[in-house]
């Protein structure tokens, strides 16, 4: 993979601040201004919000333009990367959240989160069993959209990531269903397939065929050199200001949500947290351990650390209701995502001189280059 070299934007170098400040932005718009966030909700088809899929629209196309696709076939052609997020992903990712929202939720926290509610099936249930369901749907519903994003600002294989994303989005077609029904304990779960199939539709596939074909188009016109230093100097900053914009939409949807919860948002935060970056060490440890380069290490660790939360709080708003304690903690997994996914981002390029091929233009990079040399690796 070449070398990217590239002079980061105020937005990349402070990336971390501003999606705080966007997110705080969302919520006070949503506390503030609630016909807005209503309004805004009202805009949407089978669950899948189109304020929401406009801003992702414009995160994802930047990243899909910039990919050579060849670049698919070689990852095609390399299956190990794909391999370990599905095991990652359906073997072990949804069974530790299970265990680790009842360790948590049902035992360490219990006595912070008392009460009851009326689920849609007009049982009573306790609220801490419906927080764990809220956590169980995040865990069977890997990423197939945000880790693009999360590749792309590591410095990793976004190829490569595609592919991931493309498989992992036709396991949960068939494996989302039964296998959150077996850790629910319900009999029969309904799936959303609506959801999920309009949701890889416009998130995944819409900007990976308008890159691929306005690509092509521009490269026949201009040039690739025009397309390189001019069309991707233009377009670089529109992924970061989409994210942003995504954030503060979102946000602005669940912000009264958020502040009438904050202490049970805070616990419910504790297990998703854990949980995150376990996944992401297990997957990353791995990745070192079969020896993959590093562009294909980090979004292979990343695909099971994200969540696909848009299918994951439609399903609890099925099942359960939208104003029920699992929809809540489907929230919740929001809120916390793109802080830690960033914190993770930063430990992927502090520590990408672990793997072999290795080629960010980073300091720590190349002082780990001259050690290897010196020693005569």
């Amino acid at each position: 993979m070449a070398v990217e070299k590239r002079n980061l934007s105020i937005f990349e170098k402070n990336l971390t601040l501003w999606v705080l400040l966007c997110i705080g932005a969302g919520i006070v718009l949503g506390k503030l201004a609630p016909e807005i966030a209503i309004k805004l909700d009202s805009l949407s088809v089978y669950q899948v919000s189109i304020p929401i899929a406009i801003c992702l629209f414009f995160m994802m196309y930047p990243i899909m333009v910039k990919i050579d696709f060849g670049q698919i076939v070689k990852a095609v052609k390399t299956p190990k990367p794909v391999a370990l997020t599905l095991f990652i992903n359906w073997t072990i990712k949804p069974f530790t959240m299970f265990l680790i929202a009842t360790l948590f939720l049902g035992h360490l926290l219990k006595g912070f989160l008392p009460g009851t509610e009326i689920i849609k099936t007009g049982q009573e249930v306790e609220l801490w069993r419906s927080y764990i369901s809220g956590t169980i749907l995040l865990g069977v519903a890997p990423c197939t959209a945000m880790v693009l994003m999360w590749s792309y600002l590591a410095r990793g294989n976004v190829a490569h990531a595609l592919v991931m994303s493309a498989i992992n989005s036709l396991a949960m077609l068939f494996l989302y269903a039964p296998l959150g029904g077996f850790l629910l304990g319900v009999n029969a779960m309904p799936i959303p397939w609506q959801t999920i199939l309009l949701s890889v539709a416009i998130y995944v596939a819409l900007p990976l065929v308008t890159g691929y074909l306005s690509r092509k188009w521009i490269i026949t016109l201009k040039g690739l050199e025009w397309f390189n230093e001019k069309f991707l100097h233009w377009l670089t900053p529109v992924s970061i200001v989409a994210l942003l914009a995504t954030l503060v939409v979102l946000f602005s949807l669940k912000g009264e949500i958020i502040v009438a919860n904050p202490f049970t948002i805070l616990w419910i935060a504790i297990p998703l947290f854990i949980q995150t970056i376990f996944i992401f060490g297990l997957g990353y440890g791995l990745a070192r351990l079969l020896r993959f380069s590093y562009h294909d290490a980090a979004p292979a660790a990343m695909i099971g650390a994200s969540n696909h939360f848009e299918v994951a709080i439609a399903t609890a708003a099925m099942l359960f209701g939208l104003s029920s304690g699992a929809a809540l903690a489907t929230v919740v997994g929001v809120l916390i995502e793109v802080p830690v996914m960033l914190m993770l981002v930063s430990i992927c390029k502090r520590t990408c001189f672990l793997f072999q091929g290795c080629q960010l233009d980073l300091p720590w990079c190349r002082s780990a280059d001259l050690l290897c040399e010196a020693k005569g690796e």
